[in-house]
């Protein structure tokens, strides 16, 4: 999100940002599986589950999204939460329509050259650009940053390690009937192997099988970090089934994802621009750990660059 609303900002003010991904496609933290049963494909939203919109700016492309018909209200999780239609990422899709993305692709060398930066690609592609921003988790960024000779990037690496990500444990779940609770959304505490689990099916523009999403409790997920998957689905398993006050059928699929960036604290600060070297970092690390926040940042850092770069 960070770094499509940042390149998003800067297309819009006449340049042409390129973007590296290592992923297959526009997901992130906002990321949806499909999984295949015997009774048909089903999806997950096994990162984000939902976002708001405070922020005025923020406000306004939840709109054209909404406009779009990428994303919608979801009253299960309350009256201020949106989704992406038809899956979480839909807003992401959207935003990267018409960019120059190039997915799995990892930036494996990053160098300062006489009129800006190169960036070598595991492809044996070398990019050259004017400027380099990175959006990625406080970790990545500062592992990527300490690879650069320069004293602002020592700075900057400084400052994301010192801000370390929290995990979070997503189980997932689909089962051939729908489960008889009443309840589309259930929370519990950071302490609690259930921090959250939510009727994915029950979001607009799902369908299909009924299929549920479990995150662990962030505290939990620590102490847990380097449990077995399995040993993780069956505790989320049975921490669902306490809480919905059923046993659970058996499920048709179920699967793990072990989220090692998930929740950040704040930073206080929008995004880092440095004009001597056209380095910038932008991330939801640096607000928050939101949807907006990612949004934010990344809108901030564009508007420092374009006051710049002109």
């Amino acid at each position: 999100m960070a770094g499509l609303a940042c390149a998003q900002r800067l297309r819009s003010a006449g340049h042409a940002p390129v973007l590296i991904d290592k992923g297959r496609g526009a997901g992130g933290r906002m990321a949806t599986r499909r999984m295949a049963t015997l009774l048909g494909d089903v999806s997950f939203d096994h990162g984000a589950q939902y976002f708001t919109a405070m922020d005025p700016g923020f406000k306004e492309q939840v709109q054209v999204w909404a406009d779009a018909g990428v994303v919608g209200r979801w009253a299960a999780a309350g009256g201020e939460a949106w989704v992406g239609i038809p899956a979480m990422n839909a807003p992401l899709k959207a935003m990267a329509s018409g960019m120059d993305v190039r997915w799995a692709t990892r930036a494996t060398t990053l160098s300062r050259t006489s009129t800006g930066w190169a960036v070598e690609t595991d492809d044996g592609n070398v990019l050259s650009a004017d400027a380099l921003v990175t959006a990625l988790p406080a970790e990545q960024t500062a592992d990527l940053l300490a690879t650069l000779a320069l004293p602002v990037a020592g700075t900057l690496a400084d400052a994301a390690r010192a801000r370390p990500s929290a995990p979070c444990w997503t189980v997932m779940l689909a089962f051939a009937e729908r489960l008889a609770s009443v309840e589309d959304c259930v929370r519990g505490t950071d302490a609690d192997a259930l921090g959250w689990a939510a009727r994915n099916s029950s979001k607009p523009g799902r369908g299909g099988l009924e299929a549920w999403v479990i995150q662990a409790g962030a505290d939990w997920s620590v102490e847990h970090l380097e449990a077995l998957p399995a040993e993780v689905e069956a505790r989320l398993m049975e921490a669902l089934s306490v809480r919905l006050g059923m046993s659970l059928p058996a499920p048709l699929v179920q699967a793990s994802h072990r989220w090692r960036f998930a929740r950040s604290d704040q930073a206080g600060a929008g995004g880092f621009w440095d004009s001597s070297t056209r380095l910038g970092v932008c991330g939801d690390w640096l607000l928050g750990s939101k949807v907006e926040d990612a949004w934010r940042s990344g809108t901030h850092l564009a508007r420092s660059m374009a006051a710049d770069l002109g």
